[in-house]
């Protein structure tokens, strides 16, 4: 099913953030007790105390409403300053891996990912909304440790944007394949492993 276009907002009262919350937070709720297939935007207008107009005025379809809903949890993630890269490195995929194995993150991100195969319009709502905000983590990192002097500065932001896409791909194939494909643990012995073959990586990738 293909998403609708962006429904354009129209003059008169300002967004209530208030509503907004409400909203995501009853999205995860009827996506762990209802499932992705029976899930409707009534009955999450109806969890919020909502008008149903309300969610559409805000999202063009169910897939964008989860794709937020989803976005809002790995909004959470905040890079550790422990001292060295490799202990940030750490300290964040193990924040990941806790989101991932909540049951409305669990849930939501494999239906939104599913449904994305036949939408293109979703599966750019997924990157911008969730992969391209998150990168931040990962320059903040990159920044912190060159700070630090564990990494060398950049002179070309060509080849500095390519370095963050693959380690940003990197952590994320991870941890997701980890937690959802393989159901395995990410504990702090699996995360000390990951980050000492990861920075192997980047060493060899970095000028």
């Amino acid at each position: 099913m293909q998403s609708r276009s962006p429904v354009p907002r129209a003059a008169g009262r300002p967004r209530s953030a208030a509503a907004d919350t409400a909203i995501l937070a009853a999205t995860r709720a009827a996506l762990v007790e209802l499932g992705w297939s029976k899930l409707t935007l009534g009955d999450v207008a109806t969890r919020a105390g909502v008008a149903k107009t309300t969610l559409y005025r805000r999202w063009a379809g169910k897939n964008e409403l989860v794709v937020d809903a989803v976005a809002e949890l790995f909004d959470e993630l905040e890079l550790p300053d422990r001292g060295t890269l490799a202990a940030d490195i750490e300290g964040v995929v193990l924040q990941f891996a806790a989101i991932l194995a909540r049951p409305e993150a669990r849930n939501g991100l494999m239906a939104v990912v599913a449904e994305s195969c036949r939408d293109d319009a979703l599966r750019e709502r997924i990157r911008s909304s969730i992969v391209d905000r998150q990168k931040r983590l990962v320059l903040q990192g990159r920044e912190r440790a060159q700070v630090r002097g564990e990494l060398p500065p950049e002179s070309d932001p060509a080849e500095a944007a390519r370095t963050v896409d693959l380690i940003f791909d990197m952590v994320a194939g991870a941890v997701v394949h980890r937690t959802l494909v393989s159901a395995e643990p990410v504990d702090s012995a699996w995360a000390h492993g990951f980050t000492e073959v990861l920075l192997r990586g980047l060493a060899g990738v970095t000028p």
